[in-house]
């Protein structure tokens, strides 16, 4: 598949946003830090993994699939919370098994994951754009 050059900036720009405004909300500690720590971090973290993918898969059915399987994987993810081998209680326990597998079940979690789709899959639909535009000017 070609792969578009301005695309691929807006890809990169997209994920240095997404992942400074994660980290931002993730460790806010003004008003309604809760919420932002919690729930809003969550929503930059569905968009993230959403960009992240449609790096590697960038046709006009992925801007539509990625979203699902993110919100599919983060939704089992989050269940997975619930239990506690060993083995995922010592990833838990360093910085990247904490920010990627979660150490706390949360109800809550699941309309932000939603919401974070939702967002992704309209970013993806803005980047998609970008490609299709300079596919047809050439």
């Amino acid at each position: 598949m070609h792969r578009n050059r301005n695309q691929s900036i807006f890809i990169i720009l997209s994920l240095l946003i997404v992942v400074v405004m994660g980290f931002f909300f993730k460790y806010y500690t003004g008003p309604a830090y809760q919420w932002f720590n919690d729930y809003g971090a969550a929503v930059f973290y569905e968009i993230f993994w959403c960009l992240f993918a449609f790096w590697f898969a960038r046709s006009r059915a992925a801007v539509i699939q990625i979203p699902l399987w993110v919100f599919v994987i983060t939704c089992i993810l989050e269940l997975l919370q619930l239990w506690h081998p060993p083995l995922l209680e010592e990833i838990r326990t360093t910085l990247i098994g904490k920010l990627l597998l979660g150490t706390t079940f949360a109800w809550w979690d699941f309309p932000h994951y939603a919401l974070g789709c939702v967002l992704g899959w309209l970013w993806l639909r803005q980047l998609q754009g970008i490609g299709y535009a300079k596919r047809s000017q050439g």
